[in-house]
C-alpha cells in the first residue's frame, strides 16, 4: 500500500485519537486539525502535522484539507441530554456542511465520516438490524438523534449531488485505553472497575465495539469502502450488568449488586427532566438519555465485513485493557497525590 496524505479531523478526541495512531503506524503522512484548546494526551509524540482552527474556520480546513487524499471527519456533539437542540444541529450539521463544502472541491479520494448505530433502526421481531433497517425510533431519539441522522443524509447529498467519494460508518459504544475525557459510557466502566458502581439498569444494554478495531474499520473504509454507502461498526450487544461486572471483576472489584429495573429508570428520565425545565439547568439522566438507553438492539455488522474485510475482536478484551487503563491512572493519581503531599505537609 502506497503511503497517503490524510487529514484527521477531531484527532484529540477518543475514536479519532485511534484513528490516528492506526494511520502513523501504518506509515502514512497524517495532518491534523485541532481547535486550540484541544486536551492531545492521546496524540502527543506522534509524527503528525498539527494544524489550528475548527470547523467553522473556513480558512483553517480549506488548508489543513490541501493536497491531502483521504479525510477522517471524527468531530462530533455527542452531549444528548442538551435541552436547546441549536448546539447539536450548529455543529453536527452546519459546521460539517462548511467541511462538505470544501471537501467536494478538494478532489480527495475518500472523505471517511463518522456517523452513529442511531441512524440505523432497531431490530423487528428478533431479526438484527442493519444498515437496510428503516429508522423506527425517530420519537424517541430527541434533538441528538436527529441531528445525526440529518447529518448522515447530508453527507449523502454531497455524494449524489457533487460527486463527493464519502462512506459513513455507523459506530458503536466504544471502550480501550486512552479514553482520557472519559466518554459517558467509558465514565461507568470507571466506575465499575474501581468498585464505585453499586448498581446497574436492568434490562437495557449496548451494542458495543474495541475503540481499536473501530478505528480499524475507518482504514478500512478509506480503502475499500463503497461510495454512498455506510457500514455498521460494531461486535456484539452487552446488556448493562454483563458489561460492568466484568470491569469490576478486572478491577478486583465487587460488581454492581443492585439492578434497577427499568420503569424506575423511565420515571426518573421524566421526573429529571421536569426538573432540568424547572431550574433551566442540563442533567445527563434525564428522558432523552434513558431514550436513547432504551433503543438498543442487536445490529448485523455483516456488510462491513464483506466488504471492507473487518473483523473485530471480541469487545470483552477491550472492555477489559479499559478498565485496566483507568485503574492504572487512578494509581497514578494516588501516587502523584502521595508525593504532593509528602513535598508540601500541612
Amino acid at each position: 500500500m502506497s503511503k497517503r496524505k490524510v487529514l484527521v479531523m477531531g484527532a484529540s478526541g477518543f475514536l479519532g485519537s485511534a484513528v490516528t495512531r492506526q494511520l502513523v503506524d501504518r506509515g502514512d503522512d497524517v495532518r491534523v486539525l485541532l481547535r486550540a484548546g484541544s486536551r492531545t494526551r492521546n496524540i502527543d509524540g506522534l509524527a503528525v502535522e498539527r494544524h489550528y482552527g475548527d470547523i467553522f474556520d473556513t480558512e483553517a480546513v480549506h488548508t489543513a484539507m490541501a493536497g491531502r487524499d483521504v479525510v477522517f471527519y471524527c468531530v462530533v456533539d455527542t452531549r444528548a441530554w442538551l435541552r436547546d437542540p441549536a448546539p447539536l444541529f450548529r455543529t453536527n450539521v452546519e459546521g460539517l456542511r462548511g467541511v462538505l463544502e470544501i471537501a467536494a472541491k478538494a478532489d480527495l479520494e475518500r472523505f471517511v465520516f463518522t456517523s452513529t448505530i442511531g441512524t440505523i433502526g432497531l431490530a423487528v421481531d428478533g431479526v438484527p438490524a442493519d444498515e437496510n433497517s428503516p429508522h423506527n425510533w425517530s420519537n424517541r431519539g430527541g434533538a441528538y438523534i436527529a441531528s445525526r441522522r440529518a447529518a448522515e443524509e447530508l453527507v449523502f447529498e454531497y455524494v449524489r449531488d457533487r460527486g463527493l467519494p464519502a462512506v459513513a460508518l455507523c459506530v458503536g459504544n466504544t471502550y480501550g485505553p486512552g479514553d482520557w475525557q472519559p466518554t459517558p459510557h467509558g465514565s461507568l466502566v470507571a466506575l465499575a472497575a474501581l468498585g464505585r458502581l453499586p448498581a446497574y439498569f436492568r434490562g437495557v444494554g449496548a451494542m458495543v465495539v474495541g475503540i481499536e478495531d473501530a478505528a480499524r474499520a475507518l482504514l478500512l473504509a478509506a480503502e475499500n469502502g463503497r461510495d454512498g454507502e455506510r457500514y455498521v461498526v460494531t461486535e456484539s450487544f452487552m446488556t448493562a450488568r454483563d458489561l460492568y461486572a466484568l470491569a469490576a471483576r478486572t478491577g478486583g472489584a465487587r460488581p454492581p449488586r443492585f439492578g434497577i429495573p427499568l420503569p424506575v429508570l423511565v420515571a426518573l428520565g421524566y421526573v429529571v427532566s421536569a426538573a432540568g425545565r424547572l431550574l433551566r439547568r442540563d442533567f445527563q439522566l434525564n428522558r432523552t438519555a434513558v431514550e436513547l438507553l432504551r433503543a438498543t438492539s442487536e445490529l448485523d455488522h455483516g456488510k462491513a465485513t464483506r466488504e471492507l474485510n473487518w473483523i473485530p475482536s471480541p469487545t470483552a478484551d477491550a472492555v477489559r485493557a479499559g478498565a485496566e487503563f483507568f485503574l492504572q491512572r487512578h494509581r497514578n493519581r494516588r501516587s502523584s497525590s502521595a508525593i504532593n503531599e509528602r513535598r508540601h505537609p500541612a
